[in-house]
């Protein structure tokens, strides 16, 4: 990887704009690529270097995609610059944190397979987490090759709304045309999905790797998924990929512009409700209810929406107080070293 210019690597005017002359001077912009406990890897035009954070950075804080600059003359981090776009979920199990997936990214391909995998409400999360980063949302349905794909887009229609949405056999040469409006020099897709819907057989196609795909199962021709980490690979022809481990959960957290961009017709149809403050479970003058009495709006898509407004209030609500908290936390330790340098003096 040593051929790459840094508008080939993503680079624009939005982070040259973070830039001051001293940065332009001595600064070394950086695109990371992989991230390794206390490590990142990058990407230059001088070609990759493994990298430590500094003390005020952690690997939490950092996300493949991200980009960075380096001091002038050793291999550590200096500033993590603004990002574009933020692809993030609340954190699996049951404490309420953003985990950052990926950073930067143009469009998030949302693949999932016309299988038993498929789940509507597992793609509106998805759709959610696209809106809220920013990013253009693809979805790709793989294994159409293997059954009737006409009932999954129709289900998709009714639950992806404007979202493009292609068909591939992830394992044809043809896979990678089939996305290539979505790819090109200096953009970066990422791929998200539960496991063995062939996220790491479509990179596959794209980069021109071979990583490694275990077997399909036979009984719901699934299969097991091999990617364990996120890394930041070059498209053939141009641009980036960034191929991630299957996710269990899509916990939603902090997500309340994502959901609200996802479910704009319901929030069109609250605008037009008698009161402010309708709950739509039975209100008069509810135009949420009067849309399900006249079948324009699907029940199960209301609930859908209910839960995720509800779950995504619980998880924003903790992780406000999680922040409140640490805020409190930090100011008693500044006070303490405070009055500790005033009661020793100077020099001790």
């Amino acid at each position: 990887m040593t051929d790459f210019t840094l508008a080939d690597l993503g680079w624009s005017a939005v982070f040259q704009s973070q830039l001051d002359l001293e940065d332009i001077e001595t600064a070394r912009p950086a695109r990371v690529a992989a991230i390794q406990r206390d490590r990142a890897v990058v990407l230059m035009p001088e070609g990759p270097e493994t990298v430590t954070f500094p003390g005020h950075l952690s690997a939490g804080d950092v996300a493949v995609g991200d980009w960075v600059l380096l001091e002038p003359d050793t291999a550590r981090i200096a500033r993590l610059l603004d990002r574009a776009t933020e692809i993030a979920r609340k954190a699996a199990g049951e404490a309420a944190r953003r985990q950052l997936i990926a950073a930067n990214v143009d469009t998030l391909g949302i693949v999932t397979a016309a299988s038993a995998e498929f789940s509507a409400p597992r793609i509106e999360r998805y759709l959610v987490i696209a809106a809220n980063a920013g990013g253009q949302p693809l979805v790709i349905l793989t294994k159409a090759d293997l059954a009737d794909p006409s009932p999954y887009l129709d289900a998709l229609r009714d639950v992806s709304r404007d979202c493009p949405v292609v068909t591939v056999d992830a394992r044809s040469p043809e896979a990678a045309k089939e996305v290539a409006a979505w790819t090109g020099r200096g953009r970066t897709l990422a791929l998200v999905g539960s496991s063995g819907v062939g996220k790491t057989t479509l990179t596959n196609a794209l980069t021109g790797r071979a990583e490694a795909t275990a077997s399909v199962r036979e009984d719901d021709q699934r299969g097991r998924h091999t990617t364990t980490f996120r890394a930041l690979r070059p498209i053939l022809g141009g641009g980036w990929i960034v191929d991630t481990p299957g996710m269990r959960e899509v916990g939603l957290v902090e997500a309340g512009d994502g959901i609200g961009e996802v479910f704009a017709d319901i929030e069109a149809l609250a605008e037009g409700c008698r009161f402010r403050d309708c709950s739509h479970t039975g209100e008069p003058g509810c135009a949420v209810a009067a849309a399900i009495e006249t079948g324009t709006l699907d029940p199960a898509r209301l609930d859908r929406w209910r839960r995720l407004v509800a779950e995504d209030a619980r998880a924003s609500e903790t992780v406000a107080e999680a922040r409140a908290r640490d805020k409190r936390f930090g100011k008693v330790v500044r006070r303490i070293v405070a009055e500790r340098k005033r009661r020793d003096g100077p020099g001790r």
